[in-house]
């Protein structure tokens, strides 16, 4: 890794400009998910005219559901691809400043590694790796 030619300032500004952004996704992602619990109950229900008179979500809140589920675990390997991502860049630019090339090059592999995305199913599995479509 001797031909390394980092720029310490550069890296630690985007790394901030990258850092704000990531913070700003984290709180929209969790609005997002408050506004779709409270947007399914809002949404009524289904009931049973025959009895035992229950009632189940209905339609849009189901679908709602759907969508949340579908679309979690990609939210999620997102969220923990950028941690790592930002953090790695990190740990290798301090290894670079302080001449240690090999933990530089060591760390920029370990962030390179898929993050582990691990959601219990509808089964009560757990589900690992990248999201599958």
């Amino acid at each position: 890794m001797t031909g390394w030619d980092v720029d310490p300032a550069g890296v630690y500004g985007v790394l901030s400009k990258a850092g704000t952004a990531a913070k700003n996704m984290s709180d929209v992602g969790s609005a997002t998910q408050g506004n779709l619990e409270e947007a399914a109950s809002a949404a009524g229900t289904l009931t049973s005219q025959y009895g035992p008179y229950s009632s189940t979500v209905g339609l849009v809140g189901s679908a709602l559901g759907q969508f949340a589920q579908a679309w979690g675990r990609d939210l999620v390997y997102i969220a923990k691809r950028t941690s790592k991502s930002l953090n790695g860049a990190d740990q290798a630019t301090r290894w670079y400043v302080a001449g240690a090339l090999e933990q530089a090059a060591n760390a920029q592999q370990e962030a390179a590694k898929e993050p582990k995305v691990d959601l219990p199913g509808a089964d009560g599995s757990h589900g690992e790796g990248r999201p599958r479509r």
